[in-house]
């Protein structure tokens, strides 16, 4: 169980580092921290799109 979610967290963290890194050059940044990391541990993919729309409505 615990290795579950470590492996969960671990994914979205690396998820996340390695959408900034190809969309920096696009403008578009998503910040690394605890409510985003929450977001995508939870939610998987989709979280990561609604990250990302999210950011472009607002910025």
């Amino acid at each position: 169980m615990i290795t579950k979610v470590l492996k969960k967290l671990v994914f979205a963290v690396v998820l996340l580092y390695s959408f900034n890194l190809i969309s920096v050059k696009f403008g578009l940044i998503i910040p690394i921290n605890y409510i985003t990391i929450a977001l995508v541990t939870l939610l998987d993919i989709p979280a990561m799109i609604l990250l990302v729309f999210s950011f472009i409505l607002i910025f």
